[in-house]
């Protein structure tokens, strides 16, 4: 198995392609087609994990945060994520990051929070728009089943809870290939009408080099003509922050409690309480202060996230409960996801879950 294998197996839980466009993904150290020995997988890369994917013979290192963020000019060990960069290359160990990717999932960061906290009914928070695209194209009406059923294969046709979407118009086509061409249809030279359908099908924009491709190898024309469009529409699957709902309401302060005992956080800030129960909880993985006005549209009666500041709380403006459990903790079970996905992937093959704590911040 090679890098390349793995990079194949977590695109289908995140795919890169729904990452946010400031953050930065993907491979980050190593070569694509490194034999794996072994993958660690963590929240941070840091020296000590580094050390850890050593002692383990892990080669590759699967974390959620990316340890280069912003361009690199020198390598000289002066920072630390110098000291890690130096120390992975000099190890032949690869460093594969997914940060706001799997931020976007449905499986992922915040389903994973929902999923401790104890909520149901689950959706995204704030769906993400431009990821759902359509395809257009020309087929021979005698021709047109089985390109559409090889486009539905390749994973077009798909929206929201739907699948095997298409809209279909018959018409006639017409076109007269020069001495250079090979019509499947009628003759070079001569002017020809072909009964066509036109076919247009929504697929996930992460699948469009398979969808065009597969267009290319069913298609019967040597020239195959087609547009591509992206919709309006919100990908109710794709997406940052969740909403839920508790199956019974809870009192606020038992809440908090609850909330405190299973994200393992030390301390809890929040804005002031309402005196009334909770029932529908927004989350959000982080630093999640702009997702504050959404959760309120939502009418959620607590908004769980991290990093918010003095001025963060002021929003709550006695309509909803805003709580800051830490970044750390909002994010810590990120890598139970992630190994517990490749485990399921990969039975057979050593995925280790790092047990270096990471967290930059200490409580007194």
């Amino acid at each position: 198995m090679i890098v390349q294998d793995v990079i194949n197996y977590l695109e289908e839980l995140s795919p890169l392609a729904y990452a946010e466009d400031f953050d930065n993904v993907g491979l980050l150290v190593g070569n694509q087609n490194t034999q794996i020995t072994g993958i660690l997988v963590t929240l941070d890369t840091l020296e000590a994990v580094v050390d850890e994917a050593i002692e383990n013979s892990c080669n590759l290192i699967v974390s959620f945060h990316p340890i280069i963020f912003k361009g690199l000019k020198k390598l000289t060990g002066k920072s630390y994520v110098e000291r890690v960069v130096m120390k992975a290359i000099k190890h032949d160990i690869a460093i594969f990051a997914m940060h706001t990717a799997l931020d976007n999932a449905l499986q992922g960061v915040n389903n994973m929070i929902c999923e401790k906290i104890g909520l149901i009914n689950r959706k995204i928070l704030i769906p993400q728009s431009g990821t759902i695209k359509k395809l257009t194209s020309y087929a021979p009406k005698d021709e047109a089943d089985k390109l559409r059923e090889a486009l539905f294969n390749a994973g077009a046709g798909s929206i929201g809870n739907y699948n095997e979407c298409s809209f279909n118009t018959e018409g006639i086509g017409t076109y007269k290939g020069n001495l250079n061409s090979n019509p499947s249809k009628g003759k070079k030279g001569s002017l020809h009408f072909e009964p066509e359908i036109q076919i247009s099908v929504t697929y996930a924009k992460h699948l469009e080099n398979k969808i065009i491709k597969t267009l290319f190898r069913v298609h019967s024309y040597d020239e195959v003509a087609y547009e591509i469009t992206t919709l309006e529409n919100k990908n109710q699957l794709i997406g940052m922050g969740m909403i839920g709902e508790f199956k019974i309401p809870m009192e606020e302060t038992s809440f908090l409690n609850h909330i405190k005992g299973v994200m393992n956080a030390k301390c809890i800030k929040h804005s002031v309480l309402l005196g009334k129960p909770i029932h529908k909880v927004a989350v959000l993985g982080g630093s999640g202060s702009f997702a504050i006005n959404k959760a309120k549209a939502n009418n959620a009666d607590v908004f769980i996230t991290a990093d918010l500041k003095y001025h963060d709380f002021f929003k709550a403006e006695k309509n909803i409960i805003l709580v800051d459990i830490g970044h750390y903790e909002s994010e810590q079970f990120t890598k139970n996801v992630l190994v517990a996905f490749l485990i399921k992937k990969m039975p057979n093959f050593a995925v280790v879950l790092s047990k270096t704590n990471t967290n930059p911040v200490k409580y007194f």
